[in-house]
């Protein structure tokens, strides 16, 4: 089986739209009753790999090829330091990711959070663009908010 084309980013925005759709047109009630942020981003999840097909979809995939994902430290002033741990890295578990196993090529990186969590991402943000460099190149990195009741939507922001 060949690989498959790389998306643009254009293309791959355009998909998670569709992706948005589906979530929103079948799956909103998981919005209304404010589930647990890892289920809306399963459901999401689910939709974005009718979108990318011949792509793997993977939610809090913790690996580069073989060895776990890892950032290296932000330096000071940089928002949502406070969060760092490690003196030297950080084991990450982005929540979605579009890509090919075990391999390094990585399309989409996507980090979310729920309207009605305090953490307003600020961490999140900073691991999104941190993913677009080398080691992981991804192509786009997203910030998702879902819209809990009594909004109900989902909030897309490309970093």
């Amino acid at each position: 089986m060949s690989e498959p084309l790389i998306p643009t980013t254009a293309e791959i925005i355009q998909k998670v739209q569709s992706a948005k759709a589906k979530f929103l047109q079948w799956d909103s009630d998981l919005l209304e009753i404010n589930v647990n942020e890892r289920t809306m981003t399963h459901k999401l999840a689910e939709y974005l790999q009718q979108e990318f097909v011949g792509w793997n979809v993977d939610c809090e995939y913790n690996r580069n090829i073989n060895d776990e994902k890892w950032l290296p430290q932000p330096p000071e002033g940089t928002v949502g330091r406070e969060f760092w741990q490690d003196s030297d890295a950080k084991t990450v578990f982005p929540d979605i990711i579009v890509h090919q196993r075990r391999t390094n090529t990585n399309i989409l990186v996507i980090e979310a959070k729920k309207s009605s969590n305090r953490d307003r991402g600020a961490w999140d943000e900073t691991k999104l663009r941190a993913f677009k460099n080398p080691p992981y190149n991804y192509l786009a990195s997203l910030f998702v908010k879902f819209l809990v009741a009594p909004d109900h939507g989902i909030e897309i922001r490309e970093l």
